[in-house]
């Protein structure tokens, strides 16, 4: 069980206010990692300080518009030092808008790809950076079912989740052999905030849980395992993969 302990590890979780990040977050607390969260919303103190009560120990809480590359960086480099150090990045942060193709918006196409692809670029470049020099790190991203699929009324979300499979391969051809490991997470249908109007959408609903084997929407919790295995010294010959977590909606 040792392969799995993450006591004395450094981890940044983006988006880890709420939601699946926040699960996530929760994970790396629970395996002994010391952790920050980054996002954009003022909750971001209140989360840390819940978290911080949970695990028992400080939890670094920082707020941070990640579409504004500069104000990216210095939120890294801050969280990094306040960290003392980074093994672990966990890029789980991400905006969707729901509108048909045909009507979608070219600033909110520009705003989906600058947080869901561009940022995560950055995040990881400079995360990467830091594990080359150091000879070992953990990159987890955040991807999607629209990774694998095209998703309906998210033309924007599809292109940047799947441009964030592609770039994890890439990274990882490149610093695999650097120690650092770089793969993916792709929730399936998660029960949070940002899938709020499918799950209210009876129709939908309804589609979407008669092809999830698993019987029931997934929830924030359903990602630790994974995330804590990814982060941990049992993954360290597992790289650019894209580990679904879905209930079994791919393979259905």
């Amino acid at each position: 069980m040792n392969l799995f302990d993450l006591s004395g590890k450094k981890a940044l979780v983006t988006g880890g206010n709420r939601g699946l990040g926040r699960g996530m977050a929760e994970a790396m607390l629970d395996a002994g990692a010391d952790v920050a969260i980054l996002a954009r919303s003022e909750s971001v103190f209140s989360a840390a300080e819940e978290l911080g009560q949970i695990a028992e120990r400080p939890v670094v809480g920082l707020q941070a518009d990640l579409s504004d590359r500069t104000k990216l960086q210095q939120s890294f480099e801050e969280c990094v030092a306040r960290l003392g150090a980074l093994d672990i990045l966990i890029a789980s942060h991400g905006i969707i808008y729901r509108t048909p193709a045909e009507d979608y918006t070219i600033e909110d196409w520009d705003s989906v790809l600058e947080v869901n692809l561009t940022a995560i670029f950055l995040l990881n470049q400079l995360a990467g950076r830091l594990m080359m020099a150091q000879g070992k790190g953990k990159i987890i991203n955040v991807a999607s079912l629209t990774t694998f699929i095209g998703g309906i009324t998210v033309p924007a979300y599809a292109a940047a989740k799947g441009g964030v499979g592609q770039l994890t391969k890439a990274l990882s051809n490149e610093w695999a052999g650097r120690g650092v490991n770089v793969n993916a997470l792709a929730p399936g249908y998660m029960a949070t905030e940002m899938t709020e109007a499918l799950v209210n959408d009876p129709a939908r609903n309804q589609m979407i849980l008669a092809r999830i084997p698993a019987g029931r929407w997934g929830r924030p919790a359903d990602m630790k395992g994974a995330a804590i295995f990814l982060a941990s010294d049992a993954s360290d010959y597992v790289n650019g993969v894209i580990i679904p977590v879905d209930g079994g909606w791919l393979g259905r």
